[in-house]
Parts: C-alpha cells; structure tokens; sequence
C-alpha cells in the first residue's frame, strides 16, 4: 500500500514551529516593534487554534443560512446536528482535540441543552425552523454552541498554558457558577438576582490575574478582563448565529436587529460556569 504523504498534525506542528523559530530570528534582527509584531501573530494564531471547533460550527451555521437547499428531505436543524457530531469525530480522530477537550464539549451539550429546553418554554428565544432531532422546541444542535465555548477555554487553557495569581478557592467558584445556573431559571419566578452575582464575581476574581505563554515568555491580564473580552465575542458570533436564523430572540420576530447589548452580561456570567467546569478538568489532570 502506497505510504500516504499527508502529514499527521504531530507534523503540522513541528513545521509551525520551524516557522516559528526563523520568523523569531528574523524579527530579532529588525527591532523590537519586529519582535512584537511576531509574537502578535503567534498571539492570533494560538486564538485561532483554540476556536476550532467554534469557528468550524459558526461557518456551518452561516453556509447552511446562505445554501443549504429549500424543501431538502433533511432538515437544516438536523443537518447541523450530524455535521457537529461528525466534526467533534475529526477533531478528535486527528488529534486536533484532545479526549478531555471533547468531554467539555459533552458536558456543555447536556448543560447547555437542559438551559435551552426550558428557556425556550418561556418565550426567551425560539427555532423557528422544522426539525426532527429536538427535545421539546430545542435542536439538537444547540447543545454544541455551548460546548464550543467550553471548548474554547479548554483548548486556550493548554495552548496558553495557563497559570494564575490569587486564584479564589475552587470551591467558592463553583458555589458562584452553581448560583448563576440557577438564576438562569429562578428569575423568572423570583427576583433576579445576577447584580449580586456580578458583585460576587468581582469579589472572587477581582485580584486575580491570569498568566498566558504566547511563545517563551509569559505575559499577564486581569482574570475578569478575560472574562468581559471573551464573553464580548460570544456576543459577536451570537449576532451572526441570529442573523443566520439558526435562532430568534422576540425583538427579532420581525426581521433581524442586533442582539441588545444587555445579552452580554448573560455571556459574562455563563462564562464562569464554563470556566469553572473547564477548571475541574484542569485540576484531575494535574493530579498526579
């Protein structure tokens, strides 16, 4: 059998890193501003790498949005449904996403669903479209836009290697992340209390810097900057998923306008849960 001449990602790799290496000899004879140009794109490379999965299911939503056949004997919801599920087996059959990884993104389908089921029984959101693989008025499909983010914060934390400055205990920040699932459904029986949460996520996180590694060295950022920049372009890909009509929020039943800027502190406190969960895989690995 003819031996295959595509190079495994191991291989990909070792090449990104020969590249690397000749981009930071040159950089280092052209200055400074040289140098930091490089590590810049170091910087969006690895960004890129840890919104693969992200990325790959956001394209799917617009090129299913823009092509997929009218009057198709499978449905666009379902379609997407499978293409997920068959990207989550590449990712993770070439070594592109790692066992752990994937277990976020599971764990997210169930958390994230079991939201999606009852938020869309109380009017927050519907799909208007037709499917067959759906729990009540949910898609299947729904279940992997929040494992994209819990993917997200997996993949970032390994490329970046992470480390943290006056971290709160783990405990405290599960009590917070099981705190805001629960003012997801509470609130719409009781008082909404995500301005205490809010408060609470200051407390906790306040004085904690994160460390990230772009290339050698590592550089710093406050932890809930962190959290305000990611949940910003959760906010971005959920304007484009609406203008997709993968989903419509009920100022959008007429026609699509961007999402309220409100919906981003929503993003900002889901960002702790996924954070949190992602945070309990980091913690068994490091178990020795």
């Amino acid at each position: 059998m003819a031996r295959s001449t595509a190079l495994a990602p191991q291989g990909w790799l070792q090449v990104a890193a020969t590249l690397d290496e000749a981009a930071a000899v040159w950089a280092a004879g052209h200055g400074r501003w040289a140098v930091a140009a490089h590590e810049l794109v170091c910087f969006g490379v690895k960004q890129a790498r840890a919104c693969l999965f992200g990325g790959c299911l956001l394209a799917l939503l617009l090129a299913t949005w823009a092509w997929y056949p009218t009057g198709a004997w499978l449905a666009r919801y379902d379609f997407l449904v499978l293409a997920a599920l068959a990207l989550q087996v590449v990712l993770v059959a070439s070594g592109l996403e790692t066992r752990d990884e994937a277990k976020v993104i599971l764990c997210f389908h169930a958390v994230g669903t079991a939201m999606e089921v009852f938020k869309t029984a109380m009017g927050s959101w519907v799909y208007p479209e037709a499917s067959l693989l759906r729990i009540g008025g949910v898609p299947l499909f729904t279940g992997f836009m929040y494992g994209a983010i819990g993917s997200y914060i997996a993949r970032a934390w390994r490329l970046f290697a992470f480390r943290f400055v006056r971290h709160p205990p783990f405990i405290a920040t599960v009590w917070l992340a099981v705190a805001i699932y629960v003012n997801f459904f509470t609130h719409h029986f009781l008082a909404d209390l995500r301005w205490l949460l809010f408060a609470a996520l200051v407390v906790l996180f306040g004085r904690t810097w994160i460390l990230f590694r772009i290339r050698h060295a590592y550089r710093r950022m406050p932890l809930l900057l962190g959290f305000v920049l990611v949940a910003s372009f959760i906010w971005i890909a959920e304007n484009l998923g609406t203008f997709a009509a993968a989903w419509r929020y009920p100022t959008q039943r007429h026609g699509w306008e961007w999402v309220p800027l409100g919906k981003l502190g929503a993003w900002l406190l889901l960002m702790v849960i996924s954070y949190v969960l992602v945070s309990a895989v980091a913690r068994r690995r490091r178990r020795p």
